[in-house]
């Protein structure tokens, strides 16, 4: 409770930034006049949103209220994090996950950087300032149009890999380190046919006759079993980890933590 005389202070120095005078004085009365008629609304307003903050303030303390900027590198964002997504809106409808999708690379600056929250990629971290947090695994397959002579072949040899006309993702990709990681390993060197920058181009460039690819098996599950595309048995390793990136010590709040509990709860 403020005392008349602070009252007073309080409104004399209102009307000195005002620069006119917001009251008639009638005697110890104050009553606005037509400016602090005008001006009441918006302090109402003011005071309104600033009970609704404090509000707002101490329930975000208890449950996942806000918005989340999350990043995924290109198979995990088309793939696997939509129906996350949907999961998360329905768990928690105060909170509101926005998702970038890009590169292994864009990921991990993005999250360096503080432009996203919270990151998952495919392949290795290269960013030291990043906590690693390990998700799940994911296979990769090589892959062929149906028409392509490996289509009918019960595997393929080493030889057969240096010949062929891979078409590859862009560099930064981590499907395109993991696959360079796992060829190194048998070959000498490789073909590049084509370097496109999308899984979705990469299928139709196969499935088109141009090359032989190596993807997720999450992004070509459909066209697999559809016939569209086949996968053929080869000497590489091709499983890799899928990991979700935090800045090191970041605080999480109830937001972060609850997306991190969803994420581990469907790990498998």
């Amino acid at each position: 409770m403020l005392s008349q005389s602070a009252v007073s202070m309080a409104l004399g120095d209102l009307e000195k930034q005002a620069g006119d005078p917001l009251f008639h004085r009638q005697g110890r009365r104050l009553v606005l006049n037509e400016r602090g008629r005008c001006l009441l609304s918006e302090a109402q307003e003011i005071l309104r949103r600033l009970s609704s903050f404090e509000k707002l303030l101490k329930e975000s303390a208890t449950e996942p209220i806000g918005e989340l900027h999350i990043g995924a590198s290109t198979t995990i964002g088309n793939y696997l994090l939509p129906t996350l997504m949907a999961k998360f809106s329905h768990l928690y409808p105060r909170a509101k996950a926005l998702l970038m999708v890009g590169n292994t690379q864009q990921i991990e600056s993005a999250v360096e950087s503080g432009e996203i929250d919270l990151g998952l990629i495919e392949g290795p971290c290269h960013a030291h300032a990043l906590d690693t947090i390990p998700w799940r695994d994911d296979e990769l397959v090589v892959i062929t149009g149906k028409d392509h002579p490996w289509a009918q072949k019960a595997g393929i040899t080493i030889e057969m890999l240096t010949e062929a006309n891979w078409v590859v993702r862009e560099k930064g990709s981590g499907t395109r380190e993991v696959f360079e990681a796992a060829i190194a390993g048998k070959v000498e060197e490789f073909t590049v046919h084509l370097e496109l920058g999308h899984t979705e181009a990469i299928k139709k460039a196969v499935e088109a006759g141009l090359g032989v690819s190596c993807l997720s098996r999450l992004a070509v599950q459909r066209e697999l079993d559809h016939g569209w595309l086949v996968s053929v048995k080869s000497p590489l390793k091709l499983i890799r980890p899928l990991t979700i990136l935090v800045r090191k010590n970041r605080y999480k709040g109830k937001l972060l933590d609850a997306y991190l509990e969803l994420l581990q709860a469907n790990s498998l």
